[in-house]
């Protein structure tokens, strides 16, 4: 069994001629899709490094539109490698007798469950904000299977032909072309992140739940989803955002290049999300608006009876040292709440810097790594994570929402995830783990009620990501109804497996998971599993091997087997690879 030798290529020249407009290059982030999969990677320097000799796969994030590229990828895949372009490199399409058409800024896309990353038989749409599609041009058209297809509306007009296909599979030589239409990278970004800087409020939801332009600059301002085609409405009419489409996203792409592989005889291995053992998890987060000690003190008293670890987002003046003291004796995390609205707080890094400084002055002799703004407050693009950077804050738990209408998926996910920078700091990606929220203080009045908590992990669990729920501290000492949602969210979230995790915890594994490298020493198909940090030693992780046509996986060591991405894959754990022969 020969594992995939997969090469990123970003042409570093065309993204300083882009950077030197103004313009992204939210391409620069496949690599951190790849990185959170766990799945191992190559980015040569040179177009003339991207040979066969040295290569098996080839997945474009940014290439220059010239022939000399055309070339050099052309006789790649010809050579018996496969190539992938993301809605991009529309210089090849002339070689294969197809030419590109204009742009769409957002639609719908239409794939089989396999196309899709998952083995469910839900036939719905995946929202995209971007997609650059080609069509067949002249009499010299290159043959190709069409997976998928685009549309500008979420509703399905069967009786429509003018189809465009949201996946081209070409056969070049004894390799393949893949070309996606769809510009998955751009879309996965623009869900989580918004299109731009935050700079003014955003468009009420028109059926009055969601009245976002109140003045206050939030993460919930900027959003692109449809109020009309990307709610679902719960069994008590309370609307929610239903679909985490970049998670469904991430995983058609990394679906897609696992099973491509596998059609030729390689196979790419990737890491779990979770330990051995741990089917999902959940967080609970609370902010402690008020700073009453007393509601501080029901808190604990609840958390021990439902026996879950919590996070407690922290703002200025904070509970007394007795207290925080307590809080930490009782496992629970305490992180800084970040307040740039109410009287004498403003947004600027100096008072980020000065109320995270007061905090870890008084509350602990414990790093604070988490934080959450105050009323999701937010503005710009990347100024929150730039301070989180230099102030030691590791994981950000913003980007959640303020209103009744739009609790759910609003940003399209629920997997902890590196946010990107823009333009100015040329599409970096931070050192900043996003933790994003569901909703808060259910059956409240002021926010929506508990008939979202099985929708919601449901979901969860589907795309195994994290199931974050806000309580405040005030509201579940001032009101039963709350406490009651809080109680029932512990017991319908252990019910379906889920383990309750604190921010820090999420934190540290995730960073700690992604300090493991699988490669293959020979091939022969040995696999190993590295540890490039002391933190990544110390763990324990899963391990998936898929295995590919025409391999004998007999002697492979293994938990258990089954079909993932479509593929018969082997669950086994890095531990194990790293001290023993797989294969």
């Amino acid at each position: 069994m020969k594992l995939a030798r997969i090469a990123v290529w970003f042409d570093r020249k065309v993204a300083e001629a882009r950077w030197q407009y103004g313009m992204n290059v939210f391409e620069t982030y496949l690599e951190e899709l790849l990185t959170h999969r766990g799945i191992t990677y190559e980015t040569p320097e040179r177009l003339d490094d991207l040979v066969r000799s040295r290569y098996d796969l080839v997945l474009i994030a940014l290439a220059a539109e010239n022939e000399a590229t055309v070339e050099v990828l052309y006789r790649f895949a010809n050579e018996g490698g496969g190539v992938v372009l993301f809605a991009n490199l529309n210089r090849m399409a002339a070689r294969l007798g197809y030419v590109k058409m204009p742009r769409h800024q957002s639609g719908y896309a239409y794939f089989h469950s396999r196309e899709k990353g998952t083995e469910s038989t839900d036939a719905r749409p995946l929202r995209f904000l971007d997609a650059l599609p080609w069509q067949p041009f002249g009499d010299d058209v290159a043959a190709a299977e069409k997976l998928g297809e685009i549309r500008l509306d979420a509703v399905r007009n069967v009786a429509n032909d003018d189809v465009l296909p949201a996946l081209l599979h070409f056969q070049v030589g004894s390799g393949f072309v893949d070309r996606w239409s769809v510009g998955l990278l751009t879309t996965i970004v623009k869900l989580q992140q918004g299109s731009a800087p935050l700079a003014e409020d955003g468009a009420p939801a028109p059926d009055g739940t969601a009245s976002v332009n109140d003045g206050i600059l939030k993460a919930d301002d900027s959003i692109e989803q449809c109020w009309e085609r990307d709610r679902l409405i719960s069994e008590t009419g309370a609307p929610y955002f239903a679909y985490p489409y970049a998670d469904e996203w991430r995983e058609a792409l990394i679906g897609h290049i696992v099973r491509r592989a596998a059609e030729h005889g390689w196979s790419v291995p990737y890491i779990g999300y979770w330990p051995p053992g741990v089917e999902a998890v959940a967080m609970i987060s609370h902010d402690s608006d008020g700073n009453d000690e007393e509601h501080g003190v029901t808190t604990l008293g609840l958390m021990k009876e439902c026996g879950i670890r919590s996070t407690w987002c922290m703002i200025e003046s904070g509970y007394s040292r007795q207290l925080y003291d307590r809080i930490e004796r009782d496992g629970h995390e305490i992180a800084f709440h970040y307040n740039a609205i109410d009287r004498n707080c403003y947004w600027a890094e100096a008072e980020f810097k000065r109320q995270l400084d007061h905090l870890r002055s008084v509350a602990s002799d414990t790093a604070v790594v988490s934080n959450k703004n105050h009323v999701t407050r937010f503005e710009g693009w990347g100024e929150l994570f730039r301070w989180c950077e230099m102030y030691g804050i590791e994981s950000d738990q913003t980007r959640g929402p303020s209103k009744k209408g739009n609790v759910g998926f609003l940003f399209g996910t629920c997997h902890p995830y590196r946010p990107i920078a823009w333009s100015d700091e040329r599409n970096r990606i931070y050192n900043v783990l996003e933790i994003g929220f569901l909703t808060q203080d259910m059956d409240h009045g002021k926010w929506t009620d508990t008939s979202v908590i099985v929708p919601f992990l449901e979901t969860v669990r589907s795309v195994e990501g994290v199931a974050h729920f806000l309580f405040h501290q005030v509201h579940l000492h001032q009101k039963p109804p709350v406490r009651e949602a809080f109680k029932r969210t512990v017991r319908e979230a252990k019910a379906r497996g889920f383990e309750f995790w604190t921010g820090k915890r999420i934190n540290d594994w995730e960073r700690a998971r992604r300090g493991l490298r699988i490669a293959s020493a020979a091939d022969d198909g040995e696999i190993s599993v590295a540890a490039k940090t002391d933190e990544a030693e110390k763990l324990e992780a899963v391990l998936y091997i898929p295995i590919p046509e025409g391999a004998d996986a007999r002697q492979l060591h293994a938990s258990t087997s089954a079909e993932r991405y479509g593929v018969p894959t082997i669950r086994t754990t890095t531990r194990l690879a790293m001290h023993t022969s797989l294969y």
